[in-house]
């Protein structure tokens, strides 16, 4: 659906979007709304009030949440049912006890946020974050303390990645929008995201969960208490604390207490080597789709090559994370379960997700109708000369366009194409529009809200309420997101 004519000028628009953030958090912190029936509503509301047509406002509504859904539906889906395995068979944690033992206990948040960066050159922050979920929680449940400190470096390691280095698509059509040189971009961009990410989320992370207490999720994992083995409750012990449970190493689980509970059987499981296959299948596949796109947008590539089409279906997100799921089932799903007891787990695995892919598409839905209201080309036509250096206008109408409309590739592609012009007349170099590209990411980062259906993703996997999320979830990609700025603008300065 094509953005809808503006019904209304840049300030009022404007007015519209603050007043339906505001009543959003009013419904849903202060009333206790639920938040897909807030989110709907606002939605609803929102279109009538920038003036988009009756009749296409079903349409306005459906967009934003169909998109959204598309994306992330069958990402949460199979991220989940990989995730489930890794943590049912032991390989989640396998994979903890390996990145603690090579970095130190007291180095857990800044082992599991290094192997984030790693994984998230290629694959996209939601895909990345679902598939780390159980390591995650595995660390958090070991270590203890607020899941924040856990969490928040692996799903900023994620987002840095994602916004700041190509291949991934935002910096790569920025880049391309204004001429730039991709490899330049991708050469510059990594350094950045990775200082970035270590002052603006590693640290920040560090602070906050040290002062803001938020729980290990249960409801996509369920707690990890004594004797509890798998979802189908073999070898629990009976009564109050006398549980037997299997050996972290795979070995015979002990025999229960007081109740008098029976003893499992011996299982093993995987090695490290097969947990990290595993990871690293859909990291090798999407690298396919991404590279192979790279080159072709590039002209490396003919676009019609037949082997590299099929090689970029094969890493299309959701193709490759249902190819892992099919190999996490034979390698890790039948070494200890029958194929019966692997779908009765993803059935659990599953259930729980509905409502956090239901969120998130209302997320998506309200994002979708600020976008068709206009907003975007009334806020580009009234920015698009600041009379400022093109770094920092570039920084500033990204981050403008971030908040009002809550997309991040919205914000970038539209704030690259604002300054196109500009920066072909300037003349700038590989190098600056490199930095330029970075400056957009950064300001397409911060202030991550309620139209952004990236934090309704964090929100509900992490079990987080609203107010939490935005003291939290917020202030971290805000300083993640000017720590890449200041980067990008302390090098400006001498290029």
């Amino acid at each position: 659906m094509e953005a809808i004519e503006p019904a209304y000028g840049a300030t009022t628009l404007l007015l519209i979007a603050a007043g339906a953030v505001a009543l959003l958090l009013f419904l849903i912190i202060r009333v206790k709304l639920h938040a897909f029936v807030a989110l709907v509503l606002v939605s609803l509301l929102t279109a009538l009030a920038a003036g988009i047509p009756v009749a296409d406002v079903p349409e306005a509504l459906s967009y934003g949440f169909s998109n959204t859904l598309g994306s992330v539906a069958l990402l949460v889906g199979f991220g989940v049912m990989i995730g489930r395995l890794l943590e049912i068979t032991g390989g989640a944690q396998v994979l903890a006890d390996t990145l603690i033992g090579r970095f130190g206990e007291k180095r857990a948040p800044l082992a599991i946020g290094v192997a984030a960066l790693l994984f998230g050159f290629p694959i996209f922050f939601d895909a990345g974050l679902v598939v780390f979920l159980p390591i995650i929680i595995t660390v958090a449940r070991r270590f203890g303390g607020s899941l924040i400190l856990y969490a928040f470096p692996t799903a900023g390691a994620f987002a840095a990645m994602h916004a700041l280095v190509p291949p991934h698509p935002g910096p790569v059509a920025a880049a391309e929008v204004m001429g730039g040189n991709i490899g330049l971009a991708l050469l510059v961009g990594v350094p950045v995201a990775v200082l970035s990410w270590f002052v603006g989320s590693f640290l920040v992370s560090q602070f906050i969960g040290r002062r803001v207490w938020v729980d290990v999720p249960t409801a996509l994992f369920g707690e990890m208490n004594g004797g509890r083995d798998d979802d189908n409750g073999k070898g629990r012990g009976a009564d109050n604390g006398g549980q037997g449970r299997d050996a972290d190493n795979g070995g015979a689980a002990g025999a229960a207490g007081s109740g008098g509970g029976t003893a499992t059987a011996t299982r093993t499981v995987p090695a490290f080597g097969t947990v990290m296959g595993i990871l690293l299948l859909p990291f090798v596949l999407i690298s396919f789709n991404t590279v192979l796109d790279t080159l072709m947008a590039a002209g490396v590539l003919e676009e019609d090559a037949t082997w590299a089409r099929y090689l970029m279906l094969l890493g299309n997100t959701s193709v490759a994370l249902l190819i892992t799921v099919i190999v996490a089932t034979l390698v890790l799903g039948l070494r200890n379960h029958s194929m019966a007891d692997v779908s009765g787990i993803f059935d659990k695995a599953l259930a729980p997700i509905c409502v956090i892919i239901l969120i998130t598409g209302a997320g998506g839905m309200f994002g979708g109708v600020l976008r068709l209201s206009g907003i975007g080309d009334a806020l580009s036509d009234s920015l698009s000369d600041l009379g400022m250096s093109l770094i920092l206008q570039a920084f500033l109408i990204s981050t403008i366009l971030r908040v009002a409309q809550g997309s991040a590739t919205v914000a970038l592609t539209t704030t690259s194409g604002l300054i196109a012009a500009s920066v072909a007349d300037a003349g700038l170099s590989d190098f600056q529009i490199s930095l330029l590209v970075i400056a957009i990411a950064a300001g397409a980062t911060v202030l991550s809200h309620v139209n952004d259906s990236g934090f309704w993703l964090v929100s509900r996997f992490f079990e987080m309420d609203v107010k939490t999320t935005l003291k939290t979830w917020t202030v971290m990609e805000t300083t993640l997101g000017l720590s890449a700025f200041v980067l990008a603008l302390a090098m400006w300065t001498v290029a």
